[in-house]
């Protein structure tokens, strides 16, 4: 059924009504944006980031036509939401008409940096309805819905509540074209709605991961090398998610402008959504820049401190390793065992530990592993451990301040006779002697320091602490790498490991991250940013990206780990030789890498990676409006220059940008799509595959081509909406092509016939 899906929902011989002469003209050049997706003001995953993170920027460009449209969630709206009135008269005259009939739903602006205005729709307002759009939804599209997924109900009820929406306000604004991004599965409904009901407005679809891809790679599957062979329908099906993927795949086929964060997904996306993307829109980060190298080192050493303070409490009475000595790694993120690597990670760590002993390494390695899981509480021995090493120091903070009155009263009462000399008998006192070495006894343990943190839910059943015991890490005086999961998110109201998740990676030394199924990987790049080097894997899409984006990663301190050419053992020897040569840099080396690492973080700002989003959003405008784009200025826009700035004479020399097959980032002037290529329905770009695959690379910048109009499928964008018009004809498209053809010096003629 899957695979009739978008021919069904953009079937161009639907009934329509006749259209007038005067056909509305939309203003291209000023159009209006909303942006939707299930994450806005709702935290739920690394999608509320890519939104959150991304609004300074596109408020840069749009401002006040600029709107984002989630769910309304009543236990986290008011924190997220200042409630306003709206001002825009076409928004005001939607809004109302919608409550009228029962709609509820809150405007305001969402209280973070920008202040973007956010319109919220309570999906519980419009549960009465749910049966009668889900038959439509049969109707419309052939996708089925069962009648227990409350996430499938919320989605539907939602992607109408949108559709809703749109189709009142584009007829109310009738002459400013209005662009609608929408981010995954759960927001995509609302695109073959609008596509169906000809609604006059332009649409993009980005993917951050497709649904099945995620199910298949959890099972076990050997994904990659089985990608175009896989029976979608069928596997979709097999696993309960065909109704998910069937919402999914209709909103990719009827998106005017179809992307993924990656190449990887983009490769993916084209095999089980069977569209090809139109590019690829990379995830990015708001990044600081310090006055100063030696600023965010400072910091480095303030947090690294705080992680110290941690280990002396959790290893007491088995801290016998110098802290000076000791190399901080971990891996973070959601708990999924093989999709995040961490099978591959501890089997690595247990090799790593072998190959420190067999060289007989003073050198320490403390690996955490921070993944939530379902636990009861904090174990007593973590709690302990705290406890008496806090007992510890205020134990000796009080001495230390007795010794030193002492001692002060001691050289204030010499008057140039006498010993100088002062007895340590005269300034420790036998009641602080004694006091010391209860402390100093409460230290002694006859247990190993614990591998978890907490008490787990199901410990036999957990396959992290499962593998631990397998390859028997349990953290003995003789183990170079001790191991500490931390079952629960980091914050700082923590009673064990009090760090903010931003403090906790920047007082560390290497963050680990050999995913099988990263879309994207905002770990690893968050570690950038903080100036923290990294290992990945060419598997997720952050990996790719720093792969294509620079000659040489690893001497930049992004080490690439191969997963998809190599077998298992080879690619786990590769990430053990990665960190056993990181352990064996001297400090100076590492603070070196940590400098060129922090210089990569202008490949994942915003201001350079938030312009791909805009040539999406404009080649999704000439798709829909081609004859509003004839005759503009070629060069319209401003060419940004990419690179990384001025940095001092005295840092090493900037990473070396790859630049074959690619446009120049941020470069606007591929928003003409250079026009001698119009005629084409592909676009072209580099990304690194074996073989066949060579030639179908995925491009990061986006590097665009219009379509012509005359060869894709019908587009409700293109047509005027309000359901009194008709939708374009074949004269139409052909007069559109021919405009285009002549742009590229091909007579009208020729073209039309």
């Amino acid at each position: 059924m899957a695979s009739s899906i978008s021919a069904d929902v953009v079937d161009s011989k639907s009934p329509t009504i006749a259209m007038p002469d005067d056909t509305l003209k939309r203003d291209v050049q000023n159009p209006i944006l909303f942006e939707c997706a299930w994450e806005v003001a709702n935290k739920v995953g690394g999608i509320y980031t890519v939104i959150k993170t991304k609004v300074p920027v596109t408020m840069q460009t749009y401002g006040d036509r600029y709107t984002l449209i989630g769910p309304l969630i009543y236990k986290t709206a008011p924190m997220e939401v200042e409630t306003q009135e709206p001002t825009d008269p076409a928004l005001v005259a939607t809004l109302q008409s919608m409550r009228a009939q029962g709609v509820k739903c809150l405007y305001g602006r969402w209280l973070i940096e920008g202040a973007p205005r956010v319109l919220l729709f309570d999906t519980g307002s419009q549960y009465h309805r749910l049966d009668e759009w889900k038959a439509d939804l049969w109707n419309l599209a052939g996708i089925p819905s069962p009648p227990n997924d409350h996430e499938t109900n919320e989605t539907i009820v939602f992607g109408y509540l949108v559709a809703w929406f749109l189709g009142e306000y584009v007829a109310h604004k009738a002459h400013t074209a209005v662009v609608a991004h929408f981010h995954e599965w759960q927001a995509g409904l609302a695109i073959p709605l609008a596509r169906k009901r000809h609604i006059d407005v332009t649409t993009v679809f980005t993917t951050h991961a497709t649904l099945l891809g995620r199910y298949l790679c959890a099972g076990s599957v050997d994904f990659y090398n089985n990608l175009s062979y896989f029976d979608v329908d069928h596997e979709a099906g097999k696993r309960g998610i065909y109704h998910r993927y069937c919402i999914e795949r209709a909103a990719a086929h009827c998106a005017d402008v179809f992307t993924t964060v990656s190449g990887i997904t983009a490769w993916e996306s084209e095999h089980l959504l069977k569209r090809k993307p139109d590019g690829v829109l990379p995830n990015g980060l708001n990044v600081v820049k310090f006055q100063a190298m030696h600023e965010f080192q400072n910091l480095h050493a303030t947090s690294k401190e705080k992680i110290n303070e941690f280990i002396r409490g959790h290893f007491y009475g088995h801290y016998d390793f110098d802290l000076e000595n000791t190399i901080y790694m971990f891996t973070a993120g959601r708990y999924e065992y093989r999709n995040k690597g961490v099978d591959m990670f501890i089997e690595s760590l247990a090799r790593l530990n072998h190959r420190l002993q067999q060289s007989q390494s003073k050198t320490t390695v403390v690996a955490f592993i921070i993944m939530p899981a379902a636990t009861n509480s904090y174990t007593v021995e973590a709690l302990k451990g705290q406890a008496v090493m806090k007992q510890l120091r205020d134990t000796v903070t009080e001495v230390q301040a007795r010794v030193g009155a002492r001692l002060f009263e001691h050289a204030a009462r010499f008057h140039g006779e006498g010993r100088t000399e002062v007895a340590p008998e005269d300034l420790l006192s036998a009641e602080d002697q004694v006091l010391l070495k209860r402390r100093i006894f409460a230290l002694k343990r006859h247990t190993l320091p614990p591998i978890v943190t907490h008490n787990m839910a199901d410990d036999s059943n957990d396959p992290i602490l499962n593998q631990l015991r397998r390859v028997r890490l349990f953290n003995t005086p003789g183990d170079r790498v001790k191991v500490i999961f931390h079952p629960e998110f980091l914050n700082s109201n923590n009673p064990i490991l009090g760090l903010d998740y931003e403090e906790f990676v920047r007082g560390c030394h290497l963050g680990v991250f050999p995913s099988y199924y990263e879309p994207w990987g905002y770990t690893p790049a968050e570690c950038t940013v903080m100036g923290i080097p990294s290992v990945t894997t060419n598997l997720s899409g952050f990996g790719c990206f720093m792969e294509d984006s620079i000659h040489n990663p690893s001497d930049e301190g992004i080490y690439i780990i191969d997963r998809r050419t190599t077998s298992i053992d080879e690619s786990v020897n590769a990430l053990t030789n990665s960190m056993f040569d990181f352990v064996k840099k001297t400090r100076r080396q590492r603070i070196n890498q940590r400098n060129r690492v922090e210089r990569l973080s202008p490949l994942l700002d915003w201001k350079n990676i938030g312009l791909e989003y805009e040539k999406a959003r404009m080649l999704a405008l000439r798709r829909a409006y081609p004859d509003a784009f004839i005759g503009l200025d070629e060069d319209n826009g401003e060419d940004v220059e990419w690179g990384f700035g001025e940095f001092p004479v005295s840092v090493q020399a900037s990473p070396k940008l790859r630049i074959s097959g690619l446009a120049t980032p941020g470069d606007l002037g591929t928003l003409t799509e250079e026009m001698q290529r119009l005629e084409t329905s592909d676009y072209k770009g580099h990304w690194s595959r074996t073989g066949e695959d060579e030639e179908d690379g995925y491009p990061f910048p986006l590097v665009m081509k219009v379509r012509s109009r005359a060869s894709s499928v019908m587009s409700g964008a293109s047509t005027p909406g309000g359901g009194a018009f008709k939708s374009l004809s074949e004269y139409d498209l052909q007069k559109a092509d021919a405009a285009l053809s002549q742009v590229n010096g091909v007579s009208t003629a020729s073209a039309i016939a």
